[in-house]
């Protein structure tokens, strides 16, 4: 049961990386955001997005913090796995 759980929170939050990479190269297409599907993935990464936006400026023309944020997503999912090792 804790095998499962644990196994459908790290699929999700790998899901939600790959949600992050997408939204970010998204950037470099004219319109792309703009578009239904990606207005959908502003309103699933802004959220996650936004707090990083405000702690770290971008240096000169790029924006470093979706790397940071997708870097803490990774972190959290490795956490859960030192997590689950542990109980297990």
């Amino acid at each position: 049961m804790l095998n499962t759980i644990f196994g459908v929170i790290g699929t999700l939050i790998t899901f939600y990386s790959y949600a992050l990479i997408i939204y970010i190269l998204m950037s470099w297409f004219p319109n792309a955001r703009e578009s239904s599907f990606g207005q959908t993935l502003a309103r699933i990464c802004e959220p996650y997005l936004e707090p990083f936006r405000k702690i770290i400026p971008p240096l000169g023309m790029i924006d470093i913090s979706p790397l940071v944020a997708i870097i803490t997503l990774n972190l959290a999912r490795s956490g859960l796995e030192v997590l689950f090792n542990m109980i297990a």
